[in-house]
């Protein structure tokens, strides 16, 4: 099969949430040993990943510098996030892939996501990033043009916008690679926030002309993964998490893991708000939107429990 495994970028942190190198690079390597696994029993393997905790730290270092250097634009932030993160996949899937004799080679796609530049995210931003800060220290990056709120006691935190994933840019050269006999890390992060805006090239006004630009905002990975595994044509998307499972009544005496279940019914407890809309909500609105477009199964899994994913046999499968 076809599979797109979406990594969550909690996933790629220690369990107490620790981003240092050795802690990602230690989360990577054991991603990594799931990863090759599928890959050596022969299915074609797309990988994608979130990039909170790294961005995150970039977002601090931003911060620290704002009085030196100006911020990294968050379109930068990605891209710098899909590289190092990339470059640990390389690294840890070569040494896993030749413990299981497979010969198969690792890409890794810096890659833009399409968004509108209308999208009514844009209009009022809300998605909370990094960490709270008083409101002498976020007033220097409002000087640089952020948005920031009032978070009460807590103190001030940056907002962005989230808008929604047009098009995978470079989903044809994932597909290329692909056909090529690549295992292939593409999309990380939910994309590198791309807009196409008019250009008045040799000052002709209204010839039509667009270029793409990078912006910035925060696009929802797990959406991206679904738009991919989508584009791609792929047989399965399995989203990887830090969870076994989608859970009913979470935190609560009625709390019940969701195994095999139809789309229309995850759909239905969508819509009764049993999921957190900033931590599973994004994750089943995306194996429902994929579900739903193709017909073919979706999963939420742990990352451990991939391979059962795959297999049909653990985490939340959905099916049409």
């Amino acid at each position: 099969m076809r599979v797109v495994v979406a990594l969550g970028g909690n996933a790629m942190t220690a369990p107490d949430g620790s981003a240092t190198p050795q802690a990602q690079r230690a989360a990577i390597e054991s991603a990594a040993d799931a990863l090759a696994d599928l890959v050596a029993a022969g299915h074609e393997l797309v990988i994608t990943h979130g990039n909170g905790p790294q961005v995150g730290n970039l977002l601090v270092k931003n911060e620290l510098a704002a009085h030196v250097v100006p911020p990294v634009p968050l379109d930068w932030c990605d891209a710098q996030t899909q590289g190092t993160i990339g470059a640990l996949l390389l690294d840890t899937l070569d040494v896993a892939l030749a413990e299981r004799g497979s010969d198969r080679r690792v890409a890794v796609l810096v890659s833009r996501v399409l968004v509108d530049g209308d999208d009514p995210a844009f209009h009022a931003p809300s998605k909370p990033i990094g960490r709270y800060l008083p409101l002498e220290a976020a007033q220097v990056m409002i000087d640089h043009g952020q948005v920031w709120q009032d978070r009460g006691e807590r103190g001030w935190r940056r907002v962005v916008a989230s808008p929604e994933p047009v098009e995978v840019l470079d989903a044809a050269a994932a597909a290329t690679l692909l056909g090529a006999g690549y295992v292939v890390v593409a999309a990380g992060g939910g994309g590198i926030p791309t807009v196409r805006e008019p250009t008045d090239d040799a000052g002709h006004e209204g010839t039509g002309a667009r270029r793409l630009v990078g912006i910035e905002a925060v696009i929802d990975k797990d959406l991206t993964a679904a738009l991919l595994a989508r584009t791609l044509a792929a047989d399965l998307l399995v989203i990887a998490t830090d969870v076994t499972h989608a859970v009913l009544g979470f935190g609560t005496p009625d709390e019940r893991p969701l195994g095999a279940v139809a789309v229309g019914e995850l759909r239905t407890h969508a819509a009764a708000g049993q999921f957190a809309g900033g931590s599973m909500g994004p994750k089943v609105e995306a194996v429902c939107r994929f579900v739903e477009a193709t017909g073919r199964r979706a999963a939420i899994a742990s990352l451990t429990a991939i391979g059962g994913a795959v297999a049909g046999s653990t985490g939340t499968r959905v099916s049409p």
